[in-house]
């Protein structure tokens, strides 16, 4: 087998990012749902965990460019 496999394990981290951005604004919209006077403080921690979850997938992609 010829190739590299670091596109395959960026694939992955991707996958892991979508997964991870799904998880945190179902949690977000739940606990608004509960609570809607909540949203004020929610929010930002919402868009914080996107961020963070993004970040980390960004961060495969350059591990995937690095690592030959």
């Amino acid at each position: 087998m010829t190739g590299s496999l670091n596109m395959i394990g960026y694939g992955l981290s991707a996958i892991g990012g979508g997964i991870g951005v799904g998880l945190v604004f179902a949690a977000y919209v739940s606990g608004v749902a509960r609570q809607p006077e909540a949203q004020r403080v929610l929010q930002p921690i919402a868009f914080l965990g996107l961020a963070f979850t993004e970040a980390l997938a960004i961060l495969g992609l350059v591990f995937a460019f690095i690592i030959k």
